[in-house]
């Protein structure tokens, strides 16, 4: 058996927001949301899948839309690429879709509770280990609840869940477990398939039960998102050849072959320390020491490994290993 990606956004779309997905999704927000307590019981997915229409782009930003318990909003995003501002996309479209809740002349009575729910291919927050985390509004000093029924954000990053099929033990573990790895899967593991909701999604999920246009469409989506981080890994190398040409003509300036040598490097260095802020976050003075002290033949070694890093502490164990020899 064949199983599509699930963490692509039309395969998502088709597993959780389908008509025949109720009891899926229902299981799936319990587990993610609530520690796979039965908070929710009933739930309407708002504008359900019904045939894709997808021509490389991304027409929505939100996956899957769901009234839970009669007056709570979720909102369900599933994102492979880590993209510039998507923190702050996240925030928007919450609060967006909070206030599109009054019309002309409701009162603010009319608000109900929004959760948005934000599953990742990368991750997002470093200094924290856990897979799943929980934001609310409190107050900056006492760490006093604001209206914290009303608001709420999660995210479960993937790559921070490791467990192998062996170590499930939860609700919880078997979901997030299904979306790492389902398209890997050649059959439904039994630790899974004794979940019927994991069990019907794996079904939905079988290429087996998609029509030809669905599976052209799934193509397509896939090519596109390769197609990403392509443009990526290649914006990459255009930049640090253009800090090379700038590091040269820091050297010429200079007067002096060795000036020209040592703009070189400064340049790689600048531009090589730029980008992994970009993808990182800022990093610690003792990091950036350790990579001022790599020769020019390591330093263009880290430039052709940027895109492996995905986390400080990979970038800190390259450089150990790379500051040791």
């Amino acid at each position: 058996m064949n199983f599509i990606n699930p963490k692509t956004d039309f395969a998502f779309k088709k597993i959780f927001g389908s008509d025949d997905s109720k009891d899926i999704l229902i299981s799936f927000l319990n587990a993610l949301l609530y520690e796979a307590r039965p908070v929710i019981e009933d739930l309407e997915i708002i504008d359900p899948y019904l045939a894709p229409n997808i021509k490389g782009l991304k027409d929505t930003y939100l996956d899957v839309k769901a009234k839970i318990n009669g007056d709570k909003t979720v909102i369900i995003e599933m994102q492979v690429l880590n993209v510039e501002y998507f923190q702050q996309r996240v925030l928007y479209n919450a609060t967006k879709t909070y206030s599109m809740q009054l019309s002309k002349g409701s009162g603010y009575s009319n608000l109900n509770p929004v959760i948005a729910l934000t599953i990742t291919d990368f991750k997002m927050f470093e200094n924290m280990d856990t897979v799943i985390s929980h934001f609310i509004f409190k107050e900056k000093t006492f760490l006093v609840d604001y209206l914290a029924d009303q608001f709420e954000l999660v995210f479960v990053e993937l790559p921070k869940f490791n467990k192998g099929l062996d170590e499930l033990e939860t609700l919880t573990d078997k979901w997030i477990y299904f979306m790492k790895t389902a398209q890997s899967l050649q059959s439904v593991p039994e630790e899974l398939g004794n979940v019927q909701e994991l069990k019907e999604a794996f079904n939905m999920a079988s290429t087996a039960n998609l029509n030809a246009k669905e599976l052209d469409d799934l193509d397509k989506r896939e090519i596109w998102i390769q197609d990403q981080r392509g443009s990526i890994s290649l914006a990459t190398k255009i930049a640090l050849a253009e800090g090379i040409e700038q590091g040269i003509e820091q050297g010429i300036e200079q007067g002096i072959e060795q000036g020209i040598e040592q703009g070189i490097e400064q340049g790689k260095l600048r531009l090589i320390v730029r980008l992994l802020e970009r993808s990182l976050g800022a990093l610690p003075e003792d990091t950036q020491s350790r990579i001022s002290q790599l020769s020019a033949e390591q330093l263009e070694s880290l430039g052709e490994a940027l895109l492996d890093f995905t986390t400080l502490s990979d970038l800190t164990a390259w450089l150990q290993a790379h500051n040791d020899r």
